[in-house]
């Protein structure tokens, strides 16, 4: 009898816990939360200050957007990209993306941030194109 009700606990335990996502993992949040675009915005400059590219890029789609608790945040954001046609050495405003998708050439992005926002910190740890 008390195997039953052990075994009663324990399968209800899992159930629960087989829910919820792993404790300290990334945590799927809305591609307009703040620190999101911060973290997005300053990706872009690094990716295009990077880049050989002659043209600026720019963010034509946010496909998934997920945040970690560390000490400070992770963020791992997935974008679409596109190419501009602004020249990366004349370019001082936000452009927009080339209205010739043969031109736009867009790819996917994925950037993975690290922001500590008490000492106005944002590092690019990761970044596959």
């Amino acid at each position: 009898m008390m195997w039953k009700i052990v075994l009663s606990v324990l399968a209800a335990v899992f159930a629960v816990g087989s829910g919820s996502s792993m404790s300290g993992g990334y945590r799927v949040i809305d591609a307009n939360d703040e620190g999101v675009r911060n973290a997005l915005a300053f990706s872009v400059v690094e990716h295009n200050r990077a880049s050989n590219d002659m043209f600026l890029s720019q963010v034509a789609k946010v496909i998934k957007a997920e945040r970690q608790v560390v000490a400070g945040y992770n963020y791992e954001i997935t974008v679409m990209m596109a190419k501009t046609p602004c020249r990366k050495d004349g370019a001082k405003d936000v452009c927009a993306i080339h209205p010739d998708p043969a031109n736009a050439r867009p790819y996917q992005c994925t950037f993975t941030v690290w922001s500590r926002p008490w000492l106005n910190d944002l590092r690019l740890t990761t970044q596959t194109c």
